[in-house]
């Protein structure tokens, strides 16, 4: 039987550059491909758009907004889904209120200063609290990541803010994923931590969470090796479930 194919979701202001030092350490042979989301200004849009892309089943992995994404194209074609795993995520829609407000005042912040100043200016500071600690000063990953944001405009800054503002709340999603789901995050992930995913863990009937040591939010450019090793478990569960469907 076929692999089927590995769908890679990115998440905000990332690339293909955040899939990249992965797939060197992914076992066997599946077709993989990294999507775009364009100037999308929805989650459902860029699920829909995914889902317009690739016929047939597949297996989804996305990594922080792009989990979110994975959702909700669960949501919209549960049948064509055999597989999820869900990267330095979150799963809860925006809080009303202060907290709210200040969330949206955060992002809003980061965006004026990719209109003023430029986006390379804006990832700079954001990426302090993006990786582990204590890999602040390794030049490469850091100019890999802020380079990576920097292939992005304001203007699709602005669209997947707008995405991430109005997100729904997924909690029905995860008690109803029925296909192997991995759920995994870095021990340092400032951004979605630990026990956010263990929450994820408990809603989610067929899920297993994978924990990376020293990495933070950016945990596939951060620890390769280790994610690869997360997913390979994770896609051979996929094949093992999808083998026996067809002796079902």
């Amino acid at each position: 039987m076929q692999a089927l194919p590995l769908i890679l979701v990115p998440g905000l202001m990332c690339d293909h550059a955040v899939w990249a030092p992965v797939l060197p350490w992914l076992s066997g042979s599946r077709t993989c491909t990294v999507v775009d989301h364009g100037s999308a200004a929805s989650l459902q849009q860029m699920a829909r758009q995914i889902l317009d892309a690739t016929p047939g089943r597949m297996l989804l992995a996305g990594h922080s907004m792009g989990a979110r994404v994975v959702l909700e194209a669960q949501r919209l074609a549960p049948g064509r889904i055999s597989g999820v795993a869900l990267l330095d995520t979150g799963y809860l829609t925006r809080p009303a209120g202060p907290a709210g407000l200040a969330e949206e005042q955060k992002r809003l912040a980061l965006l004026q200063i990719a209109r003023e100043h430029g986006v390379r200016v804006m990832a700079r500071e954001w990426v302090q609290g993006m990786v582990d600690a204590d890999r602040l000063g390794d030049v490469e990953l850091i100019d890999r990541i802020v380079e990576m944001f920097a292939r992005k405009s304001a203007d699709v800054f602005a669209c997947q803010i707008q995405a991430l503002l109005a997100r729904p709340d997924g909690c029905d999603m995860l008690r109803a994923l029925a296909v192997p789901t991995l759920i995994l995050c870095g021990a340092q992930d400032a951004w979605s931590p630990l026990a956010q995913h263990q929450a994820m863990q408990a809603m989610a009937p067929s899920a297993v969470l994978e924990v990376i040591d020293h990495a933070g939010h950016m945990a596939p450019m951060e620890r390769p090796r280790e994610v690869a090793q997360a997913l390979d478990r994770w896609l051979a569960s996929c094949e093992s479930s999808s083998l026996l469907a067809c002796e079902l």
